[in-house]
């Protein structure tokens, strides 16, 4: 069954989570243990409504507080479709938590209070979804039982957001604009009665009429080396074979390779899924592969085609979004993680940093807790890679405080 990953964004108490609490509830994902929680702690608040942000707020804090803190990934399913949502909080102090859950997902719905508009969270809440290049993009205008279900309203909330969409430097995004009332349930999985002027689909028709070809990017064949088998048994005391996630093309049996960094040579013999041998591996595949050749291959290696090399150098241009409470500085030395290969690198400079959609254009001098930058790098030995836009597998990392072992951001090449 066809998957479908979308992330949730939007600020404190916009109704993320009760927004998919009641496509969970709509399309009979709720356990009925979940809904008789649910009903009880509605009762026992008062209200005269579910409260479905239950669904998703699984820490006592969030409960206790209404808002969302960590990331979480709800899984639902209907006839056509199976779902995970990852539900990331809106506070601009966990914008880390926000590129995290959207960094694997294929669909963004943002989420506005009616009676709000767009508000700077609005901002950047689409820088995130333009810097990981999300091509779908639903802005859900929630609350509109509370602004007398407006037209008016909702056709100026859509004008504002075209606004900063006009800005954006990333422009191959479709954004849809549909008005829903998440706590009554109105265009979520059922069209509302009350907004008879929108004519659109509801947030689940939307999704379910999305196709997966959608989002299947062609980019060239890239293959990290995870581990070099060797098993020495009496039944393949000669094999030597390579395992690893292949991304961005397909893999066939009998193409040219070239392994980087070293740049020697070879043809791909076999490759194997567990105990079966294929003629061709398509993208995501994590498979086994063998060789024509005999030739030094390592974990940190990477199998490319030999006519789609990608670019090398020591420098490198990228946004980073910084996850450490300590500030990224100036000189300061970090292990750059690109797939399996580990590199020690050095802070350049910063060369500007980001704010919601918008660039201060200043020339700060460190790069804090949830703060997203552009920052220049130098590197001890050459990277191959590509950027970003052009191949999101090859062209992210993460980057490692060696001192404390602890992920101190994650990056998006922009240029090398």
């Amino acid at each position: 069954m066809e998957v479908l990953k979308i992330a949730t964004a939007g600020s404190v108490d916009d109704g993320k989570s009760t927004l998919i609490g009641r496509l969970l509830y709509d399309t009979k994902s709720l356990t009925s243990d979940k809904l008789e929680a649910i009903e009880k702690s509605s009762r026992k608040k008062g209200l005269d409504y579910l409260d479905f942000s239950l669904a998703t707020d699984g820490l006592v804090a969030e409960r206790e507080q209404g808002i969302t803190i960590d990331v979480a990934h709800i899984y639902f399913s209907t006839q056509r479709k199976s779902y995970i949502i990852a539900d990331t909080p809106g506070h601009v102090e966990y914008t880390r938590n926000m590129v995290t859950g959207a960094s694997t997902s294929q669909v963004s719905i943002i989420l506005i209070d009616a009676r709000k508009g767009v508000i700077e969270q609005t901002q950047r809440h689409f820088f995130i979804n333009n810097l990981l290049r999300l091509k779908e993009v639903v802005v859900a205008v929630n609350k509109m039982d509370l602004v007398n279900y407006s037209e008016d309203v909702f056709n100026e909330i859509v004008s504002d957001f075209k606004k900063i969409q006009k800005e954006s430097e990333y422009n191959d995004q479709k954004v849809t604009f549909i008005p829903v009332s998440a706590l009554w349930g109105e265009n979520i999985a059922d069209v509302s009665s009350n907004m008879g002027w929108y004519q659109g689909n509801t947030i689940l028709d939307y999704l379910e009429n999305i196709k997966a070809e959608d989002f299947q990017k062609k980019t060239q064949s890239r293959f990290p080396v995870q581990t070099v088998i060797r098993p020495k048994t009496e039944d393949h005391r000669d094999f030597r074979a390579y395992a690893g996630k292949l991304s961005g093309g397909n893999l066939k049996v009998g193409e040219s390779i070239t392994v980087l960094p070293s740049l020697t040579s070879s043809k791909v013999k076999e490759i194997y899924f567990f105990d079966k041998e294929y003629a061709e591996a398509s993208s995501g595949s994590s498979i086994t592969i063998t060789l024509e050749d005999d030739i030094n291959i390592t974990r940190g290696d990477t199998l490319v085609k030999s006519d789609e090399i990608p670019k090398c150098s020591k420098t490198l241009i990228s946004t980073i979004c910084w996850m450490d409470s300590k500030s990224m500085l100036p000189s300061a030395k970090y292990l750059l993680q690109h797939n399996t290969n580990r590199i020690l690198t050095k802070i350049d400079h910063i060369e500007s940093i980001s704010l919601g959609n918008y660039d201060t254009g200043e020339i700060n001098s460190n790069l804090q807790l949830n703060q997203i930058g552009q920052v220049s790098m130098k590197l001890s030995k050459l990277i191959y890679a590509d950027t970003y836009e052009n191949n999101p597998e090859n062209g992210r990392f993460i980057l490692i405080d060696p001192i404390t072992n602890t992920t101190a951001g994650v990056g998006f090449i922009d240029s090398l």
